[in-house]
């Protein structure tokens, strides 16, 4: 399905294509965890041919080094990063002989980002990429076949060309998410809460990703309006329509970038102008001036991307967000690890779904905004995403929202 990608992404990755936003600096920076040496007589070491220690052990007290390498904003960025994060903090949690060593690379330039990986690959057993601006790592993992890579939102690509599902590299996982189907939730719950009857999808750059939350969403609206005749219409600005790698145009509301929250302010205040109340954000730091724009206006919500983003949206004694698109980065990873651990794992090009509980919606009591109606109406629709009876838009799925069709 990504494969018509390959060579255009390669050029492309000159950005952060994550869903965050970050800083400008030209310096990596790096923190090691704390290390909890287990007893002597329960390990087993060897050393593979890079000449760096590798330690497995039996059982539960398996020891090995883990460095995770991020986009300009970090890993305490609140969103993309971060939850990627938080699934080797929980792995680490359970197994305290492992390290983690945080590097964040902060130009945000693609081949900048695979050398922050070369220059640690000698030293790190595991190495966790944050985003597809590290694809280019493929060189790297077939040189280097004793270290395990684990790349989010990315396949790997070798000599600019992205290797496919049939060609995986073994000391490589690597996962893309069907965004569209979390987008298509946020859809849903958008076209059930709007009190003036409009909505919208705010993006940061038209790369897939992006695009599949935008199609998703664009569906959900049109499954709400159908089946439960929530008659909400979608707002696009024609000078912010976003085009994709491919050179399409995708319509949608694009800041253009993903670290541009005075942009991202002007979009969202553009868009409460003409009427919008329910917004989805999926434009990383850019995002952050939307948030802004909805808590300076009156009964506007937005709906948070990629994790639960409800602690950003207070204001004062209220709250902007009406819930969240999820993507389970860190389940990913946390379970990653564990097979690193348990010596089964595997190289793999995958992309997770509905059906891996990969995606999905905040909907906790505290944590959201949606009503008991709205809840089981989004509940509904995930069931049949999961049963495969839904399948919303996506980039290069063959489905537009236009076709979109149940």
């Amino acid at each position: 399905m990504k494969k018509v990608l390959a060579l255009v992404l390669t050029l492309m990755m000159t950005l952060v294509a994550t869903a965050c936003g970050g800083g400008n600096e030209d310096t990596k920076e790096q923190e090691t965890g704390t290390v909890n040496e287990i007893a002597e007589d329960t390990k087993t070491e060897t050393t593979n041919e890079t000449g760096k220690e590798s330690v497995i052990t039996e059982g539960n007290a398996a020891e090995f080094k883990v460095a995770i390498v991020s986009s300009p904003s970090g890993v305490d960025d609140g969103n993309f990063n971060q939850d990627i994060y938080s699934g080797v903090l929980t792995f680490i949690e359970e197994n305290p002989g492992v390290t983690i060593t945080p590097i964040r690379e902060e130009t945000g330039d693609s081949a900048a980002a695979v050398q922050a990986v070369a220059d640690v690959v000698a030293d790190y057993d595991v190495i966790v990429c944050c985003g597809f601006q590290f694809a280019g790592i493929g060189n790297l993992a077939l040189d280097n076949p004793d270290t395990k890579f684990i790349l989010i939102d990315a396949w790997p690509s070798v000599d600019g060309v992205e290797v496919t599902a049939e060609q995986i590299i073994d000391n490589v996982y690597a996962a893309y998410y069907a965004e569209q189907e979390s987008g298509f939730y946020a859809g849903v719950a958008a076209a059930l809460s709007t009190v003036t009857g409009k909505v919208a999808v705010v993006n940061g750059i038209a790369y897939p990703s992006n695009v599949n939350y935008q199609y998703g969403f664009e569906c959900g609206v049109k499954y709400a309006n159908e089946v439960h005749e929530a008659n909400a219409e979608l707002v696009e600005l024609a000078s912010y329509a976003g085009t994709d790698v491919t050179g399409a145009n995708v319509g949608g509301n694009y800041v253009g970038d993903f670290s541009d929250a005075a942009t991202g302010k002007v979009l969202g205040n553009a868009l409460i102008d003409a009427g919008v109340d329910v917004m989805l954000v999926a434009a990383g730091g850019s995002g952050s001036g939307v948030f802004t724009a909805a808590k300076e206006a009156e009964g506007v919500l937005v709906i948070g991307c990629d994790v639960d983003q409800y602690d950003d949206g207070a204001n004062g004694e209220s709250n902007v967000v009406l819930t969240s698109a999820l993507k389970k980065m860190h389940d990913t990873v946390y379970k990653v690890l564990n097979t690193v651990k348990d010596g089964s794992f595997a190289g793999q090009n995958v992309i997770l779904t509905a059906a891996d509980d990969a995606t999905g919606y905040v909907k906790k009591a505290g944590r959201c905004q949606l009503s008991e109606e709205t809840i089981a109406a989004v509940d509904e629709a995930e069931a049949q995403v999961k049963a495969g009876v839904i399948v919303p838009a996506a980039n290069f799925n063959g489905v537009t929202p236009e076709s979109f069709s149940w």
